[in-house]
């Protein structure tokens, strides 16, 4: 199954298993990086539903977001629209990015970088972006560390039920180094009091620090900050979230 189409029925429950990501936070870092929001030109990529999108905007942004799923997408432009907010949504692979530098910052957030399949992709997404960023233009993105793809997901598998969701999420070694795939079995409770199960399968990839730097650099970037876990210090051995903010 493709990332793509793994996303279909995941994009009815993602918001409720999202509740927890401090999306507060990424505004603020932004904001902070580009001495405010307000109109600034903002592409949020690999929006997903727009929870981001919508906080960026509310936030006096000028937001884009693009997403592969268009399931994904449609609750995002649902959300948007029950919240007046002006915000472009487009369907599109974050890989094929390009054109014209016409942007202020980019965002990639909650480990998006992590379902690219491979490291060109990672590399042609910085090179697209890099292309529409105006000059001094900020990319900020998170990915997993090694040390989480290697340790933390190998100790699955992993349990969740808060009475309307439940799920079973199965963990194994991807093909490739630092990569692991998740099998997860959902089940949702319908208004009968029934529950409905569907399965998703996804595969997420990740590289060392010093990797995404030079792929950062090859693609033009400076990189001027590296931090772990929402918190302003650098990343140790057992850091699990990995920050980059760097600048065209």
């Amino acid at each position: 199954m493709s990332n793509k189409e793994a996303y279909t029925n995941f994009a009815l429950v993602y918001d409720e298993l999202m509740t927890d990501i401090p999306y507060d936070a990424y505004v603020e870092l932004l904001s902070l990086s580009l001495d405010g929001l307000k109109n600034r030109r903002i592409i949020d990529i690999g929006c997903g539903t727009g929870l981001l999108s919508v906080k960026l905007a509310k936030a006096g942004a000028d937001v884009t977001g693009i997403d592969l799923s268009a399931d994904m997408l449609e609750v995002a432009k649902k959300r948007a629209n029950a919240l007046s907010m002006p915000i472009q949504f487009i369907e599109q692979p974050m890989q094929e990015i390009e054109g014209t530098p016409e942007y202020d910052g980019a965002v990639i957030a909650i480990d998006s970088l992590n379902y690219l399949p491979d490291r060109e992709s990672v590399l042609q997404t910085f090179k697209g972006i890099h292309s529409i960023l105006k000059n001094g233009g900020l990319l900020m993105f998170d990915v997993h560390s090694t040390f989480k793809t290697d340790v933390i997901f190998m100790e699955g598998p992993f349990t969740f039920d808060n009475e309307r969701i439940a799920y079973i999420w199965e963990t194994e070694e991807g093909d490739t180094e630092h990569s692991v795939y998740s099998n997860l079995a959902f089940f949702v409770k319908e208004e009968n009091g029934l529950y409905r199960r569907f399965n998703e399968s996804h595969l997420q990839t990740t590289y060392h620090v010093h990797d995404y730097v030079e792929m950062l650099q090859s693609a033009g970037f400076k990189v001027e900050r590296i931090f772990a876990d929402w918190e302003d210090e650098p990343p140790y051995e057992e850091s699990e979230r990995i920050f980059f903010q760097v600048r065209k």
